[in-house]
């Protein structure tokens, strides 16, 4: 979906509001709607078509591109403009590796140090993504799915306690997202709640036994296997 395809991220901030404050609403809403898919890779973020959608100046939009571009959001090529990024699949490939890998690390930490009330936390969450799948409508079964997602490991890394290694984690979940929504098939995960269901139940038994080694291999395979998803929808599989 392209940005003029959807006003969802338009901003209509309060005029008192500083101009920083207006680079992180602009930053925000703007993040949001490139991990939501509303952009394809390659796309071309004008900031002046931007400046219009979100009813700011130039100025705002302009920081809010570059912190994006920080994190590999965005990519500003010099005497070019701004656009999605273009990553390969050996790119796609290495990052689910490593973001595997970084992943089972701290759900073997959380292992040892989770409580009974999270384990319930993770059940409740887990429950929610698995009713998803009677939602007929797969725009929004995507998007219930990324938040629920979203929510389920940040309560992981609730449990491991390390927030330098949460801060970085969010991060990459970012990177993560805009990767699936920019792969070229629309909503992949969409067609796959029932596997990342049981995924995450594998997840959550691990922990609940308080089996590092069991909880470490199971989160792995989980965010390793977005690929095999990926390419599966696509066809390559």
């Amino acid at each position: 979906m392209t940005a003029e395809a959807s006003n969802q991220g338009a901003l209509r901030p309060n005029a008192a509001a500083s101009g920083k404050r207006l680079a992180a609403l602009v930053h925000d809403a703007l993040k949001e709607r490139l991990l939501e898919g509303e952009f394809a890779a390659g796309e071309r973020l004008s900031p002046e078509a931007l400046k219009t959608q979100f009813d700011v100046s130039k100025q705002p939009i302009m920081e809010a591109l570059r912190r994006l571009s920080s994190v590999g959001l965005v990519e500003i090529i010099p005497q070019v403009g701004c656009r999605v990024p273009i990553y390969t699949p050996a790119d796609i490939t290495d990052f689910f590796a490593m973001f595997g890998g970084m992943e089972g690390a701290v759900a073997g930490v959380a292992a040892n140090r989770r409580t009974d009330a999270q384990i319930a936390e993770l059940h409740r969450i887990n429950d929610a993504i698995g009713n998803l799948a009677d939602n007929s409508d797969p725009d929004s079964r995507a998007h219930g799915y990324r938040l629920r997602y979203r929510q389920f490991h940040a309560v992981i890394h609730e449990m491991a306690h390390s927030p330098v290694v949460a801060d970085l984690s969010r991060r990459m979940w970012d990177m993560s997202d805009l990767l699936i929504a920019t792969s070229g098939v629309p909503r992949p995960l969409a067609s796959a709640l029932s596997s990342r269901h049981r995924d995450h139940e594998l997840i959550i038994d691990a922990l609940h036994r308080r089996d590092p080694a069991a909880a470490r291999q199971a989160m792995e395979e989980h965010i390793v296997g977005t690929v095999a998803i990926i390419r599966t929808e696509a066809g390559l599989a």
